[in-house]
């Protein structure tokens, strides 16, 4: 063997990460790295957020693990709370945002076969989409990069072009049995779904029996400004999966239902036996006790808009180097004009983490408790890296 052990699926940074504190990532070495990456719109609450620290070793002390044959009582805690705070009635825990998906979609299609339509198995989905890495979930998202390799295709999913809704109504058959759809893609390249696009979905759903089924992994949990981006449209899907900000680290995930929706997932047709550990309840409700904090979701707000027209400014001042800016609350994106994997080593070099997406986009998304300062800091950081690609690119 030689090498790593590791398998080698990821091009991975050449950078090692001893601890975190807030939204500083610190190598052994002590250089400190600002991270607006968030593990991927993971770290919702920054690195060691005292209060999830704490709930996490009171739990440890505990009870780490009982299965699912046993009343987890963080588990009714934690759903009860994400149905008072949204549309749904029903919670199944996962943990990851692919098993929360693999949920939604068994969701979707056990609701046909309980009404009597076995044959509506079809989900509806868009171009530019990421729902997981599972078989199914690599089919909903449609992407040949993932596909590619993996045999055939599972077998239930149609593709439409991105936010396209004539051509999603034109793709209903009698076998559809729902639409799936990000308010706002994040590997996609920060693309947020028109409003009116949503209601337009929420309608045809609606009128031919169908699920509306959103995927929020990435743009719950406040990351819009809201609890869950859903909330911006003024309609609310039927069906969603969640994850990653609502473990703020820890792994969680879930898929939230209303109980119509619900209705054909009974006893033993799905199950899990790590989903909704006490560890992960533990930590899943101490979250929710700082996003839900009266003013929390003001502030989010308030920091996105310092940060985008911050953002806005530089993308005038480096015409040559960024497009325009994307994006709501704190999941932004710069487009940009020059391959975003040579914007993004840049912004290594000046100790500034972010993370690419498609449409050569890189996604900025720090901590929702990010501090002003830090946002200066890290505009700074941008400005310096974009000087650096400028001067560059005009000596070239």
């Amino acid at each position: 063997m030689s090498g790593s052990a590791l398998y080698e699926t990821f091009a991975r940074a050449p950078l090692a990460f001893e601890r975190g504190e807030g939204s500083w990532l610190i190598e052994a070495s002590g250089a400190r790295y600002l991270d607006f990456a968030g593990g991927i719109a993971v770290n919702s609450l920054g690195h060691g957020h005292p209060h999830l620290v704490a709930a996490l070793k009171d739990q440890a002390d505990k009870l780490w693990h009982v299965s699912n044959l046993y009343r987890v009582p963080g588990q009714e805690r934690l759903a009860e709370r994400l149905a008072a705070a949204t549309f749904a009635d029903k919670v199944f825990f996962t943990n990851s945002g692919a098993e929360a998906l693999e949920c939604a979609i068994k969701t979707a299609r056990r609701y046909q076969f309980a009404n009597g339509h076995p044959e509506r198995f079809r989900i509806i989905t868009f171009e530019g989409a990421f729902h997981g890495r599972t078989l199914a979930t690599i089919a909903a998202g449609g992407q040949q990069k993932y596909l590619e390799g993996f045999g055939p295709k599972v077998e239930g999913f149609d593709q439409v072009p991105f936010a396209d809704i004539d051509a999603a109504e034109k793709a209903i058959t009698p076998e559809t049995a729902a639409i799936l759809i990000e308010p706002v893609q994040g590997e996609g390249g920060i693309r947020a779904v028109p409003t009116e696009k949503l209601r337009r979905l929420r309608e045809l759903c609606d009128k031919n029996g169908l699920l509306l089924v959103f995927d929020e992994v990435q743009c719950g949990i406040g990351r819009t400004g809201k609890l869950f981006a859903y909330e911006w449209s003024g309609i609310v899907p039927d069906v969603m999966a969640i994850a990653k900000g609502i473990g703020g680290g820890f792994p969680v995930g879930a898929c939230l239902a209303t109980d119509e929706a619900a209705k054909g997932m009974v006893s033993g047709v799905h199950g899990t036996t790590f989903g909704g550990n006490p560890l992960a309840m533990a930590v899943g409700n101490a979250v929710l006790d700082v996003v839900l904090e009266d003013g929390f979701l003001d502030e989010v707000k308030r920091k996105a808009l310092v940060f985008k027209q911050g953002l806005a400014g530089i993308v005038d001042e480096f015409p040559d180097v960024f497009e325009e800016v994307r994006g709501v609350g704190l999941m932004l994106g710069l487009k940009c004009k020059m391959p975003n994997g040579t914007v993004n080593a840049a912004f290594r070099s000046h100790n500034f983490l972010a993370v690419p997406a498609g449409e050569n986009v890189i996604r900025l998304l720090p901590p929702l408790n990010v501090s002003d300062e830090e946002i200066r800091i890290a505009l700074d950081a941008i400005r310096a890296s974009a000087a650096s690609l400028s001067t560059a690119a005009g000596a070239a």
